[in-house]
């Protein structure tokens, strides 16, 4: 097989004028590339057109002058003396005196001349111009009578024209009558066509550039709005700040997207802020309650009166709570200072939820031993983070076991992958469901209780983290209690 060569490659020197051309244009603003190529897309398309409106303009005058000469009659054989016929065109004209010869039809002026075979050039009596003979002209002797071609010549004073040649065999000999129609007026014509659409062409394009200018102006200033508020966030980092949106194009889409972007921006902060606010609030009660009590034990040994044993153990015992709820608020921080939407991961796998619940349920027996559970739960496999899903569901169960009455009983349920808690507690007012799910809230009723309000928040997180969704409302038999319910994508056998 032989093999085919590569393409030539361009020379060095037309390489690098493309790559300056190139860099030329992309240093240029996006203002003045849109400028140019509007630009150049006008001064394309008049060309174009003034070209096309050229050639159509010079095939329709042309044919018009065709056409004429076609239609014009062969001129009779002049009557009396034989034609005085010479070897050039130059040499008969130089023989001839008077007038031109007008056509028969009396449309505009022709000159005719013969070309006898073997005789030579031959014009008829007041001739004033002869045209020049081509080699090929003697080939019309061998057509037949009135048979005719056309082709472009010029007389001997070098003026154009439009020469037809016709075979006529009604002299002594063959003859080749030739009917000449200048066109110097058709070249005229289509030379002050071509100036005159140049000359167009060109303020089209001028135009077109000032147009191009105006539109790029025109649609660019949203992006100019968009960079200015851009530089305006960057130099004061007020996020938030949007700009108005103007009918539904590309620019639109981008400036409702930059909205968005902006407004979720200052949602983050605003959350940022506010978790840092309340969790400094709700670290400040134990942090207290801790530094008091070192005080007290601090200046106790100072003073050298120590507390009774009873009073240091209570102290220690209270010590050791509030640095266990310490830890607990902490990781709960921690858990919620994950993103709400995480990328997927090693830690998202395929989750037995049926396992997860049983587990909780037995963690959630020890911190209830005075409490029933009513469990039953069916088999299904979800995909998520399995630590994170068996806190949310640790965390449900610790919030039904603190609401509980002594001796409650507290209803597990896992059905088609709807997790159903419910406990047998005084329940959650309605004026207080819309926040239950807030970070750091706490019922008005409930601020005894120990806890950082950071429970449900994180269930919240978890569950959607995982694709589901999350509710807590009133019993649905209208007991008392409240119902929690978790709903998650998945099937009852692993994928």
């Amino acid at each position: 097989m032989t093999a085919v060569p590569p393409p030539p490659l361009a020379p060095p020197r037309t390489r690098g004028r493309r790559r300056r051309l190139a860099h030329w244009f992309r240093s240029r603003s996006l203002r003045s590339r849109l400028t140019f190529l509007s630009a150049a897309a006008v001064a394309v398309a008049i060309a174009l057109s003034a070209l096309a409106c050229w050639f159509i303009v010079e095939k329709q005058l042309y044919n018009q002058v065709k056409t004429d000469l076609v239609s014009a009659p062969l001129p009779m054989p002049p009557r009396g003396p034989a034609l005085d016929c010479y070897s050039t065109p130059e040499q008969a004209l130089e023989h001839q005196h008077g007038g031109g010869l007008q056509d028969i039809s009396g449309a505009a002026p022709r000159d005719t001349q013969f070309l006898a075979q073997g005789k030579g050039i031959c014009l008829p009596p007041g001739a004033t111009k002869a045209i020049v003979t081509e080699p090929g002209d003697t080939a019309v002797f061998r057509l037949k009578f009135g048979q005719s071609i056309i082709r472009e010549g010029r007389f001997t004073n070098g003026d154009p024209a439009l020469v037809r040649l016709t075979a006529d065999s009604r002299y002594t000999v063959p003859v080749v009558v030739m009917v000449a129609t200048p066109t110097q007026s058709v070249e005229d014509s289509l030379e002050g066509l071509a100036i005159l659409l140049g000359s167009v062409s060109l303020g089209g394009i001028l135009l077109a550039a000032v147009a191009g200018r105006l539109v790029a102006h025109s649609s660019l200033k949203p992006v100019d709005q968009l960079t200015d508020a851009v530089e305006h966030i960057a130099r004061t980092e007020e996020v938030g700040t949007t700009i108005p949106v103007h009918g539904d194009d590309e620019i639109a889409r981008l400036s409702t997207s930059f909205n968005s972007m902006s407004t979720a921006l200052a949602n983050s902060r605003e959350r940022q802020t506010r978790l840092i606010a309340d969790a400094g609030h709700e670290l400040r009660t134990p942090l207290t309650s801790l530094r008091t009590n070192v005080d007290l034990l601090i200046r106790s040994n100072d003073t050298g009166r120590p507390l009774p044993p009873a009073t240091k153990t209570k102290l220690l015992g209270n010590m050791k709570a509030q640095m266990q709820e310490l830890t607990v608020l902490i990781g709960d921080l921690l858990q919620l200072s994950r993103p709400d939407s995480p990328k997927p991961g090693p830690n998202l796998s395929v989750v037995a939820l049926h396992e997860i619940a049983g587990r909780a349920v037995e963690r959630a027996k020890l911190r209830g031993p005075g409490l029933v559970f009513e469990t039953s739960a069916e088999p299904w496999f979800v995909h998520g983070d399995a630590a994170g899903l068996e806190r949310a569901v640790i965390n449900l169960l610790d919030n039904a076991v603190k609401y509980s009455p002594p001796g409650g009983t507290i209803d597990v349920r896992l059905r088609q992958g709807v997790l159903t808690v419910r406990d047998h507690g005084p329940g959650i007012p309605a004026e207080e469901l819309p926040y239950v799910f807030d970070r750091f809230w706490r019922s008005p009723s409930s601020r005894q209780l120990p806890g950082s309000g950071l429970g449900l928040s994180i269930v919240a997180q978890s569950v959607r983290e995982a694709g589901g969704e999350v509710t807590l409302g009133p019993a649905a038999d209208g007991g008392p209690g409240a119902l929690a319910t978790v709903r998650l994508p998945g099937g009852p056998a692993p994928e």
